[in-house]
């Protein structure tokens, strides 16, 4: 009889687990998590205009130094300095006292060859003295009137002009300073600033690339066809006048390893001058060229990478060729074709292989640079 309670519950328990088994079966698979969302934009290409940047120093076109002749005091300033001034207009004068004394002297020695000239030719004509003898009295009236002109244009150099049309720099000299030609700093300099150049340098690189990037045949033909370049002034504005570039040296400094180019710019209302300093923009254009978000990208070992839609809208991973960055964009030289779609934005949350839910976003849509909301 217990024999027979045993063996009944031993069936029934089996009949239990057997149920649980098939309830377990029976119990619905746990729900799949729906793909994230993301947005995702069709590769073009776009026509865009980067800018390489190189510090300058300005000059104007004509820097005429002011130096004086003569020694001798500054008796009078006649200008100041920035003034617009005449080629011709008198900047300085010097103190010329001892100078008219000199002069005096060397009129009253003319004077005395004259006379003895004179006083020689009838004796010479009337055949009383030989002819050497005024001739040695021409002589000396010549070198005496070589001495008095001589003296004389020393007193003009007392008057000190400008050479040039332009406007006054710094006035390195005052009344009662003793000046001479040897002084090693000009009385001051006059500058023509109707335009300025520009000087700049290109590293042996940079120049054959700006070179390969001129239409011509020779570098005359390729500086005058390149494009107009900007001037952007020290305080971060950029200059209304757009410039030139007009000459090279077309040789590398071997101590410096650079080439040296110069610009020029129109300075209609005098905004430049001598000394400033800037920065020169030069133009590189990429025409119909592949572009792409830099937001759209990261970085992973050196390679800058992006995510594309694969199939069943899975992303995969591609690594770019970056030609050059503009703004907020990279011009792209491989890794992406045109039709591709990329992943936007939001790539720190991808990972390769992984489904997502496009979000259809227009290409001009998805290049425009993200507003800066706080700026440090």
């Amino acid at each position: 009889m217990k024999h027979n309670k045993i063996v009944t519950l031993l069936a029934l328990s089996a009949f239990l687990v057997i149920l649980s088994c098939g309830k377990k079966q029976e119990a619905p698979a746990a729900a799949q998590a729906p793909a994230s969302p993301f947005p995702v934009t069709e590769v073009q290409t776009k026509t865009v205009t980067g800018f390489k940047a190189y510090p300058t120093n300005l000059e104007g076109i004509v820097n005429s130094d002011v130096r004086a002749k003569v020694s001798g005091y500054i008796q009078k300033v006649m200008v100041d300095e920035g003034q617009k001034v005449r080629k011709g207009q008198v900047l300085f004068k010097l103190e010329t006292q001892s100078l008219n004394q000199d002069a005096g002297a060397a009129k009253a020695r003319v004077n005395v060859a004259q006379v003895e000239v004179d006083k020689l030719i009838p004796l010479v004509q009337k055949n009383i003295i030989s002819g050497v003898q005024l001739e040695t009295a021409k002589a000396n009236l010549a070198q005496a009137k070589a001495n008095y002109s001589s003296v004389s244009a020393s007193i003009g150099y007392g008057t000190i002009r400008s050479q040039v049309d332009g406007y006054v720099g710094a006035i390195n000299y005052r009344e009662g300073a003793l000046v001479s030609p040897a002084d090693p700093t000009p009385l001051t300099t006059v500058s023509d600033i109707s335009k300025v150049y520009a000087f700049f340098s290109l590293t042996e690189s940079q120049y054959l690339d700006f070179l390969q990037n001129a239409e011509g045949k020779n570098l005359k033909e390729k500086l005058a066809n390149y494009a107009d370049i900007n001037l952007v002034l020290a305080n971060g504005s950029t200059y209304s006048e757009k410039g030139k570039i007009e000459t090279s040296t077309g040789q590398v400094n071997k101590n410096t390893g650079t080439v040296s180019l110069r610009a020029v710019f129109d300075n209609p209302n005098q905004l430049l001058t001598n000394g400033n300093s800037g920065t020169i923009q030069i133009p590189s254009v990429y025409e119909n060229a592949i572009v792409i978000p830099q937001q759209s990208t990261y970085e992973q070992q050196g390679n800058v990478m992006v995510f594309k839609v694969g199939e069943d809208n899975k992303v995969v991973t591609s690594i770019v060729k970056i030609k050059a960055t503009i703004d907020n964009l990279y011009v792209v030289e491989s890794g992406v074709d045109l039709k591709d779609k990329i992943i936007v934005s939001g790539v720190g949350k991808l990972k390769a292989g992984m489904a997502i839910a496009p979000q259809e976003t227009s290409f001009e849509e998805a290049i425009k640079p993200v507003a800066v909301l706080f700026k440090n």
